[in-house]
């Protein structure tokens, strides 16, 4: 399997790892990136984007599924940044209907780090309700925590981007899409999206189970994996700003490196270090009640107390992520799987540090 992109002479082995990805384990379209001192020494793209046989280029977007949580936060942070909204308001001061039900307290740093016990509805919502904005959003405003806030954490899967959303759009005015786009992914340069135009629709690579047995027991409603939902204008478009990003493999490597920077990359800051610092702090360890498993749940991110690093992973196999070891890598995918094939390419990466 033959890929394109850079590699620096020096990581040279990690293109043929990622091209094992290919002939060894199933991948059939997908793009990784790893930065390492602001720079891409790793930058490389194989595959095809949808059936017809077009190849995966540099300029492919897929959608990356939870891989744009830690960007919506990063949306909600600038708002903290410069001071339009503290990290310990109550939701409710800028979203009244939501002060109810049990709520009046919930704190934007409780919704952040996914505390707000919001996670799951007593019927996962229809799909027509998770792409209609003011309908989900007016459910969770009379919707009832599972716990008192603060007092426990689960990843809230379809929630999180609209529960985060909304607070910046009733703080900002814009929609979290478009706060996005013209905030944080323009300027760190991220070819990454929430909602996406017509031209951007064109871009986008088909999201597909390659031997049909692929399963997401988290995916509420399940439609979330149905591949003829995702590849679908409507889900593209709208804005579900938990599981619909969409974007490349740099986009997310460079986004974890300005944050491993420390809030800065290229000479462009946007967060301070000290709220950086804050932000991958571990606000609760503990059962994600979602996950099954001991979880640090940060600010947006999920911090590795073992070997120091922090990021996200996105169902079917998308990752974004800032290593102990001083680099940061993005991989993205558009065929359903586990996270083999970006751990592969990752082990042969630190064996080369």
């Amino acid at each position: 399997m033959e890929v394109q992109g850079h590699v620096d002479p020096a990581f040279a082995p990690v293109a043929d790892a990622f091209a094992e990805g290919f002939t060894e384990r199933g991948e059939v379209g997908a793009a990784v990136a790893i930065v390492v001192g602001g720079r891409a020494v790793v930058d490389l793209v194989g595959g095809t984007a949808d059936e017809s046989g077009a190849p995966w280029t540099p300029d492919t977007i897929v959608n990356a599924y939870s891989v744009v949580k830690p960007l919506t936060a990063a949306c909600l942070l600038l708002l903290v940044e410069r001071g339009s909204v503290g990290l310990d308001d109550p939701v409710a001061r800028w979203w009244p209907e939501f002060g109810a039900a049990g709520k009046e307290e919930l704190t934007v740093r409780q919704v952040l780090a996914h505390q707000a016990g919001l996670h799951l509805f007593e019927q996962p919502p229809a799909l027509a309700t998770l792409l209609d904005w003011q309908a989900m959003v007016d459910l969770l405003a009379r919707s009832t925590p599972a716990w008192p806030p603060g007092t426990a954490h689960a990843e809230h899967v379809a929630t999180y981007g609209h529960l985060v959303g909304e607070v910046v759009r009733r703080v900002d005015g814009r929609t979290l899409g478009a706060f996005l786009r013209e905030e944080l992914a323009g300027p760190w340069s991220l070819d990454f999206h929430v909602g996406l135009s017509d031209e951007l629709q064109r871009r986008a690579a088909d999201v597909v189970d390659p031997d049909g047995t692929f399963e997401a027991p988290l995916a509420r409603p399940v439609e979330m994996v149905d591949p003829a939902v995702v590849n679908g204008a409507a889900w593209r478009a709208a804005e579900i700003p938990a599981v619909n990003g969409h974007g490349t493999a740099l986009a997310l490597a460079r986004f974890y490196a300005a944050l491993g920077a420390g809030g800065a990359i290229d000479g462009v800051r946007l967060l301070s270090q000290e709220l950086v610092t804050e932000a991958i702090r571990p606000q609760l360890v503990a059962p994600d009640r979602v996950l099954g498993r001991t979880a640090a749940w940060c600010l947006g991110v999920q911090a590795d107390l073992e070997e120091g690093g922090f990021g996200m992973g996105g169902l079917g196999g998308n990752l974004g992520w800032w290593a102990g070891e001083g680099y940061a890598i993005g991989y993205v995918t558009r065929g359903l799987g586990d996270h083999g094939r970006v751990d592969a390419v990752e082990s042969v990466f630190r064996e080369l540090l």
